[in-house]
């Protein structure tokens, strides 16, 4: 039996037995991950939608610079977030380079523009569909956020699941701002990176079978929250 082969076996069975060590990665990424998507959501929607909504100057170059920034270069992001978390940066008092937290911002400002350009665009086309609907009904617009939030939640949790994978399987970032620090930052991508580096390929592999399992759920996810949408508006 080839040396893969037998890499292959010894990392289904690590997932198979529950190993701490890879667990312990998968557990972190997905705390650091979900918290991400979720601060990023909190702002992004309401963000999106009252960009949707409002027209002012310049609102077409905040437009172009939103859907520019969702194609954010992870190490780009994870160098901003390094000079202001630096000990010489303008945040660096608060101690949060190398730790989860630092983490958490970096993945926040790399989901943040998907989650709030995809809304725009969303919320943009369901009010161009009820606008005479809600103006009939007296509603402002900051009263018409929540209204079309609510009915365009089927598309906008696709829009949040796209935010995760992105977040999940991002390595640049994380690793700039993190330092990969075994049991305290590292987390999936950047532990494959480094045990492949050692030659630990059975690890490795097991971490890259999970995160490819947590993506495979997420597009499903993502495909039946668009088909109960598309199902719902025909």
């Amino acid at each position: 039996m080839s040396d893969d082969a037998n890499a292959f076996q010894t990392a289904l069975a690590l997932i198979l037995g529950a190993d701490p060590d890879l667990f312990g990665v998968v557990a972190l990424s997905l705390r650091v991950s979900l918290s991400a998507v979720l601060i990023a959501a909190l702002i992004a929607l309401p963000l999106g939608a009252a960009l949707a909504l409002w027209r002012f100057p310049g609102r077409g170059v905040v437009i172009v610079i939103l859907n520019a920034l969702m194609g954010l270069p992870p190490v780009v992001a994870g160098l901003t977030v390094y000079l202001l978390l630096s000990r010489a940066g303008p945040l660096g008092e608060f101690g949060l380079l190398f730790t989860p937290g630092a983490m958490v911002i970096a993945q926040v400002i790399l989901v943040l523009p998907i989650i709030a350009a995809l809304t725009r665009q969303q919320i943009e086309e369901l009010h161009g569909e009820y606008h005479e609907q809600l103006r009939s009904l007296g509603l402002s617009k900051p009263r018409m956020i929540p209204t079309l939030l609510w009915d365009s939640r089927f598309g906008l949790m696709t829009v949040i699941l796209a935010g995760f994978g992105r977040a999940s399987a991002e390595v640049g970032a994380v690793m700039i701002v993190g330092g990969n620090i075994e049991g305290v930052t590292r987390v999936m991508t950047s532990a494959i990176v480094l045990e492949t580096s050692k030659g630990n390929l059975p690890l490795a592999l097991g971490l890259g079978i999970v995160l490819l399992g947590l993506v495979a759920l997420v597009n499903a996810g993502a495909h039946l929250m668009g088909e109960s949408a598309r199902r719902r508006l025909g």
